[in-house]
């Protein structure tokens, strides 16, 4: 029985702290697949949205398919090409991010279900451009708002990655 219960505890581990690049490229995969509801108005693509923000929310990217490629796949060819390691950050903001994710994805599940389309389409651009921020700038609004309403140290100053982030825009401007 210990064993089983020890499997089931780190199923439902959250990462702490989370690869700041793993969860960019999710957020980067979560922009791809809302943007593609947006554009062919197909319900079942918003149930992938929510399972796939359940999965997060309950285990990090342990049981998210989308998580399980960042984490495996993505994030280490990333980390090849940009020959440095990815910055680590608090894992609670971002399972409370995840969490925002689900309210808009299931809202917007429920809207298209009862025939509230615009409801869904006003959801899934709101979680598009809080995707963006964070897939493109580094720029977490979960995370502001878990730091504004629990605190958190390192959420707390976003200057640097901030800048890390102006200037990173910057050079792949000017390539």
């Amino acid at each position: 029985m210990n064993v089983a219960t020890n499997r089931v505890q780190r199923l439902f581990n959250f990462p702490d702290p989370v690869n700041e690049t793993s969860a960019r490229l999710v957020a980067f995969g979560v922009v791809v697949q809302a943007a593609a509801f947006l554009v062919f108005h197909e319900g079942w693509m918003l149930g992938v949205l929510v399972f796939g923000f359940v999965a997060r929310v309950l285990t990090g990217p342990t049981l998210s398919p989308l998580g399980q490629f960042s984490t495996r796949v993505a994030t280490p060819v990333v980390e090849r090409l940009m020959s440095a390691p990815s910055r680590r950050v608090p894992g609670p903001p971002k399972r409370f991010a995840q969490g925002i994710g689900l309210g808009c994805t299931a809202g917007a599940a429920v809207g298209w279900l009862v025939g509230a389309p615009t409801v869904s389409f006003v959801l899934i651009a709101m979680l598009i451009i809080a995707a963006s921020l964070e897939a493109f700038a580094a720029f977490c609004l979960g995370c502001i708002a878990y730091a504004a309403i629990w605190g958190c140290d390192d959420c707390d100053d976003i200057s640097e990655r901030l800048r890390r982030a102006v200037a990173q825009s910057q050079v792949a401007i000017s390539e």
